[in-house]
């Protein structure tokens, strides 16, 4: 009896040892290798200049659009000032122009206009006589010729006095306004040109992230081609991996993953990309498959957490295979 006991303790043993040899686990979770990658971005001046500041150092963490150097741009300063008054001056002169002329010298061209009015009375008057004169040869006609001259005279007075009442109440012309605000534009946008340099003085930091690198010190030239910082972004992290072809279709864009570090960290993720081309392993992966297999480069993005990666870090990726469709937060529990 015993021995038929032992006989199938045997068999189940070796049953069992076939089982595990000949038939494979299920397969609940899908294991990558790879390495963080952080965008780096290298900051540089818009315009070129001498740096008067420099407000942040290596390590610090900023914020979008923090304030990182500033130029000197005392010049464009005081420039701008000079403008500004230029552009007041010509404001001025086009009110000027669109008010037309004052009450007191339309008053004053009426009244001169009256006067070479009633000089030309006097004139073609005195002519007159003069001609009546000359009939009855009291007078030669000589005086009655000079008569006729003053009255023409005063009448060509009178008429230019009319034209000067008729401008002056009909204000300046059109061309003469239309001059003055262009001359007021040009002089605004050489304002707005003075108050883009000045901003462009100013170094600003696109989006968050650490400084990596400070490259310049104040009084040192800077321009639009020598970078000033170098700025990793923290927003976003990824860890870029690669996809074998034969769990390609087991992992959806979207799909949660977690990220672990050689240090013990757990990170949340997601499969934010996979390449729709083919590639060759590279020789820097670490994995156990045959290096000559087809992968397709995979990017896991971080959900949280980012400030614990660094550049070129190697991590480790694990991503629960059979998952349901992601939703429109991948991050969210």
């Amino acid at each position: 009896m015993k021995k038929i006991v032992i006989l199938f303790v045997l068999m189940a043993i070796a049953a069992a040892v076939w089982f595990s040899r000949h038939v494979a686990p299920v397969q609940t979770e899908l294991i990558l290798h790879g390495n963080v990658d952080i965008r780096q971005v290298e900051l540089a001046f818009n315009a070129s200049g001498r740096i008067d500041k420099m407000l942040v150092t290596e390590g610090d963490y900023v914020k979008s659009g923090q304030l990182l150097a500033r130029l000197d741009t005392v010049r464009q300063q005081l420039s701008l000032v000079q403008l500004k008054a230029q552009s007041q001056a010509q404001r001025e002169v086009l009110a000027r122009y669109l008010a037309g002329s004052r009450p007191e010298e339309i008053r004053g061209a009426r009244a001169q206009r009256d006067a070479a009015r009633a000089t030309l009375a006097d004139a073609t008057a005195f002519y007159q006589r003069q001609l009546e004169l000359v009939a009855r040869h009291f007078v030669s006609a000589q005086q009655a010729d000079s008569a006729k001259f003053s009255s023409e005279k005063a009448r060509a007075q009178l008429n230019a006095a009319a034209e000067t009442l008729r401008l002056a109440e009909q204000g300046f012309r059109k061309e003469d306004v239309a001059t003055a605000r262009a001359t007021l534009a040009a002089s605004e946008a050489a304002e707005a040109v003075i108050l883009r340099d000045i901003g462009e003085g100013e170094l600003h930091a696109p989006s968050d992230g650490v400084i990596e690198n400070r490259i310049l010190e104040p009084g040192d030239m800077a321009s639009p081609l020598k970078p000033v910082y170098t700025l990793a972004l923290t927003k976003p992290v990824w860890v870029r991996s690669y996809l074998p072809e034969t769990e390609l279709g087991q992992v959806p864009v979207g799909a949660r993953a977690k990220v672990h570090t050689d240090s013990g960290q757990i990170v949340r993720a997601w499969v934010g990309y996979v390449s729709p081309a083919a590639e060759f392993t590279p020789k820097t992966v670490e994995t156990t498959d045959i290096r000559a297999s087809l992968v397709y480069q995979t990017r896991i993005f971080v959900c949280e957490g980012g400030a614990v990666l660094r550049q070129g870090m190697p991590a480790t990726v694990i991503i629960p295979l059979n998952q349901k469709a992601a939703g429109d937060d991948p991050c969210r529990d």
